[in-house]
């Protein structure tokens, strides 16, 4: 639980990291670090992605902001949140605010959550061994993806909150590989799986294939790939996985006690189907926009996922959530807490670990500011009522 003047005390510890980020120090212009000058820069998260862009190559740029065909499903993400209206409630006690969610018996300190996303390596040498440092000191759990290029041996000793597991291809073919990295995960600690369902086969990334059809070299994904397979891999890395149905996650479910959580459900029915299988719980998400263009922004999906629900299990949300407000809108259509994915990746380009903390720190604190003005001290008091409508 946090008071507004923790509120107000943790900006000003922000101003002053960032003061003596600015000062000169005794270390040479060109020897000081350009990327927490960068940092400093940033005060939204809409600030990164041009910095990061700066810093990332040409294709590790491409890859992460990209979308699909025309990218109409990114900017109708965007869009969207920023299409409905806040109603405000005055004279409130709002002194202290409460941002902490239970999900799963994990209590968590606010309810934002780093998505899975592809190969860290290409924001920064650490890959997610950095992110899992920066979520941890932000209090974020992090999902671990299925692409990932390092190793939960090296991940997990950076992580101070719990980590939760991407897994991608349950394919029958791929059983035996997925059940070595599914006890892997299990004995890193791992609290629960996510599981993508909404990517059988590849969408159009039309702005990758303009850039290069094969990655850099240091971008091997142990946990998708053999760990000794071959630099330069050539684009599409995931292919098709069209024989990927409702059996696998009936067979993952046999093979852990850990929550199976399934990500990428629009459809209502499908959210049915979800937990009539056993799934602990259902993120809605068009995968960022990166897989079928067209589809309607996420926010617009979730109210029908979650009356189709009905309580059920929990449901979550990401797709396009760049401002506190867009956390409590979320929340107030019935979501049990939301996932980022770019915003963060640029973080970790801008800045590695900090960068990552900064991000989730910033959406945290402009919720915390939302909730208060529209005078909602705690997570149970969002609902609906919080919508002009």
């Amino acid at each position: 639980m946090l008071t507004l003047a923790g509120v107000a005390m943790s900006g000003a510890a922000l101003a002053r990291l960032e003061a003596a980020e600015r000062r000169p120090s005794d270390t040479k212009p060109s020897q000081r670090s350009k990327p927490h000058q960068a940092g400093a820069a940033a005060v939204c998260l809409a600030d990164f992605e041009p910095l990061a862009k700066e810093r990332l190559s040409h294709f590790a740029y491409e890859y992460i902001s990209s979308g699909a065909a025309d990218e109409l499903t990114i900017r109708w993400n965007r869009e969207a949140f920023d299409q409905i209206r806040l109603r405000p409630k005055v004279l409130v006690d709002v002194e202290k605010i409460d941002t902490r969610v239970t999900l799963f018996g994990q209590e968590m300190p606010h309810p934002i959550l780093l998505a899975p996303t592809a190969r860290h390596r290409l924001s920064h040498p650490e890959g997610e061994v950095a992110t899992a440092r920066g979520a941890s000191e932000a209090g974020a759990t992090f999902v671990v993806a299925s692409l990932s290029t390092r190793r939960l041996q090296d991940i997990a000793p950076a992580a101070k909150s719990p980590l939760w597991f991407q897994l991608y291809d349950l394919r029958k073919e791929r059983r035996e590989f997925v059940r070595g990295v599914v006890k892997e995960a299990e004995q890193f600690g791992c609290r629960a799986f996510i599981v993508t369902v909404d990517a059988p086969v590849d969408g159009a990334r039309n702005r990758v294939q303009r850039v290069a059809d094969q990655l850099p070299p240091g971008m091997e994904t142990p946990y998708y790939q053999k760990a000794s397979a071959a630099a330069g891999v050539v684009l599409p890395i995931m292919g098709s996985m069209g024989s990927f149905t409702w059996e696998a996650v009936e067979w993952l479910l046999s093979v852990t006690r850990l929550p199976v959580v399934l990500k990428g459900i629009m459809n209502p029915d499908d959210a049915d189907e979800a937990v009539r299988t056993g799934a602990a719980g259902i993120i809605v998400s068009n995968h960022g926009g990166r897989c079928l263009d067209t589809l309607p922004a996420s926010i617009n999906a979730l109210e029908p996922v979650v009356q189709k629900v009905a309580a059920r299990v929990p449901v979550l949300v990401d797709g396009g959530i760049r401002r506190g407000t867009d956390v409590l809108k979320a929340l107030a259509l019935g979501a049990k807490a939301v996932l980022i994915g770019r915003p963060y990746l640029y973080g970790l380009a801008v800045n590695g670990a900090e960068g990552v903390t900064k991000v989730v720190n910033i959406l945290r604190e402009e919720f915390q500011v939302a909730m208060a003005l529209t005078g909602r001290p705690d997570i149970r008091s969002i609902d609906r009522s919080v919508l002009w409508t």
